[in-house]
């Protein structure tokens, strides 16, 4: 990583979550991993995903919520379906992402990687404003990150195959890739 002070992505949302802690000392920071959430599953649109990230989900909106309360969890950034972009867990910290997962060999992926959330359900295509957001953070984060290459971009699916589908089916990699490369 090219600095030391808190790496808060300019011209976005900045939500602090407290799910987040220091990454190991000798971490290099060099995988971006793609996920989807909607809260309640399959349903998109209000305050659920950034209340979730910040502990403050209120149980009686939603019977599932009340499932998930126990869970602790972050995201680095969050894209919603409308291409807003929202921030919880600055670059340089561990997001609470990725849980029991493995990249090459590499277990903890949480330790050296960044985490993006896509307001989205494995079987619902994403719309084209996520895509096209997707691509312009995916290169903010590679340039502040340079040992993030497109070859260490990966889907939450691949890197804890069996416990995880996400971004899942829906999600169009080639589409992904071709903008992330113009």
């Amino acid at each position: 990583m090219k600095s030391s002070p808190p790496l808060w992505l300019k011209n976005i949302r900045h939500c602090p979550s407290p799910n987040c802690d220091e990454r190991p000392g000798d971490a290099r920071v060099d995988l971006l991993v793609i996920h989807n959430i909607s809260l309640p599953p399959a349903q998109f649109g209000g305050p659920w995903i950034e209340d979730f990230f910040l502990n403050r989900l209120d149980t009686s909106e939603d019977a599932y919520f009340q499932e998930i309360s126990h869970l602790r969890v972050s995201a680095h950034f969050l894209i919603k379906r409308d291409g807003e972009i929202l921030q919880f867990v600055p670059l340089e910290k561990r997001a609470w992402h990725a849980g029991e997962s493995c990249f090459q060999g590499q277990h903890r992926c949480n330790d050296f990687s960044v985490g993006i959330e896509l307001e989205g359900s494995d079987e619902i295509p994403y719309t084209d404003i996520q895509y096209q957001r997707l691509a312009e953070l995916s290169k903010a984060i590679m340039d502040v990150c340079p040992d993030i290459t497109t070859e260490r971009i990966t889907g939450h699916e691949h890197i804890a195959p069996g416990r995880k589908t996400d971004p899942g089916p829906a999600f169009d990699w080639p589409r992904y890739l071709a903008l992330l490369n113009t």
